[in-house]
């Protein structure tokens, strides 16, 4: 019969990389206390990795050595676990549509959950809670489309607006000229003027 810390180690070994360990799947195996503590010595002997409060992951094996899962892998986990909403942020949306060559220096992921920040190794990604129209088209590039305009703000919306109808594919921007009525008014102006043209 394995140790609780053990049966915690086979378990998150047995996850993908990014996969969430949460305290309570381990609730059945022994008191709240005794799991917080296995997940913390484990934690601190470096087999597991605390990313946030009530969240563990487990470090990914390398040639070089052992190293933080990849932060969009752990924030997908942790999106499907807690049922929300995810996407990348509004900066990301805007280089990955070609509207900007500005990379963003964090990452920043909005969700439709509570905000927090990630701790994974070295870098630290945040998680900031984001309006419902901001994620209503998802990760879909019409949503990316939202997420994108969003950060560009209303002084050059309807430049970046022309260059999304050329880009996005046209089931895209019909889905995104379709949400007009749940975004800012600045936004669906800038949406229904480029729609107008025909």
């Amino acid at each position: 019969m394995n140790t609780l810390p053990e049966t915690i180690q086979n378990h998150a070994r047995a996850l993908p990389e990014g996969g969430v360990l949460s305290p309570k799947e381990f609730l059945h195996l022994g008191s709240r206390a005794a799991v917080d503590q296995a997940l913390s010595r484990l934690a601190k002997a470096g087999k597991l990795l605390r990313v946030a409060r009530g969240a563990y992951v487990a470090p990914v094996s390398s040639r070089f050595g052992a190293r933080a899962p990849a932060p969009e892998k752990v924030v997908k986990a942790l999106a499907e676990q807690y049922g929300e909403v995810v996407a990348p942020h509004g900066a990301s949306s805007a280089n990955a549509l070609g509207l900007t060559r500005q990379v963003p220096i964090r990452e920043v992921y909005l969700t439709s959950g509570k905000t927090r920040k990630l701790k994974l190794g070295r870098s630290e990604v945040l998680m900031k809670h984001a309006p419902r129209w901001m994620l209503a088209l998802g990760t879909r590039p019409a949503g990316a489309a939202v997420r994108a305009l969003a950060w560009i703000g209303p002084t050059h919306a309807s430049q970046s607006v022309g260059s999304l109808r050329r880009t996005l594919p046209r089931s895209e921007w019909q889905a995104l000229a379709s949400a007009r009525a749940t975004l800012p008014s600045w936004m669906a102006q800038a949406i229904g003027r480029e729609a107008a043209r025909g």
